[in-house]
């Protein structure tokens, strides 16, 4: 059944809505219907699979399209802090030397507040952005501004052995009490080690499975205005004490509070746990990685939630967009650059050949694409949120985040009192703002 998704917040709307005129000129624009033309530069690191380098697949398929526009791929370090340095530093220098280059989701507020990119909202109009989820919106604005245009995006899944739930006849969970409930049954009945495995260590990561948890319980850190630090609340209360209690019963393991990504699935790939909370990658890795000894008994469905909540759980929005420098001298061809790239061909070839979540709606659709990967069957029914990535000073909310829980869950600290911190930490981070 062809599923349309329609997550709607009040920010997302009111970006929408601020972009649904006709779009403004771009400067250095040609005459109207002609076409754009000339080279420009794509800083972009690799990604995707290892075994193809998407980057040419895709400049290729653009220039058969396009052909008065020539694009050259100027590699970029894979690690994000230096990538962002190599970035923003020669665009604070005035440099066009960049014209488009690849972002993290949550550098929109950063690059917006000290002019690193260009509002794109100013230069696509809004028939262009309503071929996007609206949620993925959320955290790629800066003043009501657009600042990138979103190119592949990554979700969180629950991943579970398969062969276990069957021997037990239980069926994959769909809250988190059912999900504790039938972990602690098959540690019980000696089948498993460890019920649950995450990435709960003081790192980004963390903040995106504590965002995950937050909104399922109806909680929120940062109010959508960036301004007001909410996360000392009843409802984060309850989302803290629940993974605080996941360990406190061993049903994760203590060094879950160690664990990044890596950690996360080397452990359930030895088969000591049941369920993993990861990001795509997980159903792959599992079935492929050489030292997985859980290939072919792995299952995936959407997060859970908590009971009392309606609809399934939440996922923490990932990915990467594209950016375009305010001092590129070819901005039309930018924009047909970016235009292109976010598209129903290139979205596509990002997906079937790159094992990317596409950005674009309707894409996860397409059979070819739900064919190349049993997640992305699962993919277009996930509820996504977004980290308040739209508070510029973002990497010291995020950090006032990872911490404090962090603390919570090595027992440093209980639920109550870390999330009085946080709140404290995270006002603090929002004061220092500019």
């Amino acid at each position: 059944m062809r599923t349309t998704r329609t997550r709607f917040t009040a920010m997302a709307a009111t970006v929408v809505l601020a972009v649904t005129g006709s779009a403004c000129a771009a400067p250095h624009s040609t005459s109207p219907g002609s076409e754009p033309s000339g080279t420009i530069t794509w800083y972009s690191s690799t990604f995707g699979r290892n075994d193809v380098d998407l980057r040419k697949t895709l400049v290729k398929a653009f220039e058969k399209v396009h052909p008065a526009i020539h694009v050259t791929v100027k590699d970029v370090p894979s690690d994000t802090d230096r990538n962002r340095a190599a970035i923003t530093g020669s665009i604070l220098r005035g440099s066009d030397e960049i014209d488009v280059y690849n972002g993290d989701v949550v550098w929109p507020a950063q690059f917006g507040r000290e002019g690193l990119a260009l509002p794109l909202s100013e230069h696509l109009d809004g028939a262009y952005w309503q071929s996007f989820d609206r949620t993925l919106l959320d955290g790629l604005q800066y003043d009501g501004k657009i600042m990138a245009a979103p190119l592949f995006t990554d979700n969180g899944f629950l991943f579970y052995r398969k062969d276990l739930l069957d021997k037990a006849r239980l069926p994959a969970p769909t809250t988190w009490e059912q999900l504790r409930q039938e972990a602690k049954q098959l540690q019980d009945a000696g089948l498993v080690k460890y019920g649950f495995s995450a990435q709960w260590a003081g790192y980004e990561g963390l903040t995106c499975g504590w965002t995950e948890f937050s909104a399922d319980s109806g909680g929120r850190s940062v109010d959508y205005h960036g301004g007001t630090a909410q996360i000392d609340s009843p409802e984060n209360l309850k989302a803290l004490t629940y993974m605080k209690g996941l360990i406190d019963d061993g049903i994760a393991p203590k060094a879950i509070t160690t664990f990044k990504e890596d950690e996360s699935q080397a452990l359930f790939n030895s088969g000591q746990s049941a369920f993993l909370r990861n990001w795509a990658y997980g159903y792959n890795d599992a079935r492929e990685n050489p030292a997985s000894k859980i290939s072919g008994k792995v299952g995936v469905v959407n997060l859970p939630a908590f009971e009392g909540q309606i609809g399934r759980g939440r996922t923490t929005v990932g990915g990467w967009g594209l950016y375009v420098n305010p001092h590129s001298r070819n901005i039309d061809a930018d924009l047909a650059f970016v235009r292109w790239m976010t598209g129903l061909e290139a979205q596509k070839i990002l997906a079937v050949k790159g094992g990317l979540l596409p950005a674009r709606s309707g894409v996860l659709d397409d059979l070819d694409v739900q064919n190349a990967n049993p997640v992305f069957q699962v993919a277009f029914m996930n509820r996504m949120v977004t980290r308040p990535t739209w508070t510029a000073d973002y990497a010291n909310v995020s950090k006032a985040i990872y911490t404090d829980v962090n603390a919570a869950l090595t027992g440093t600290s209980t639920p109550a009192n870390a999330l009085k911190k946080a709140q404290n930490d995270i006002t603090a981070a929002l004061a220092a703002t500019p």
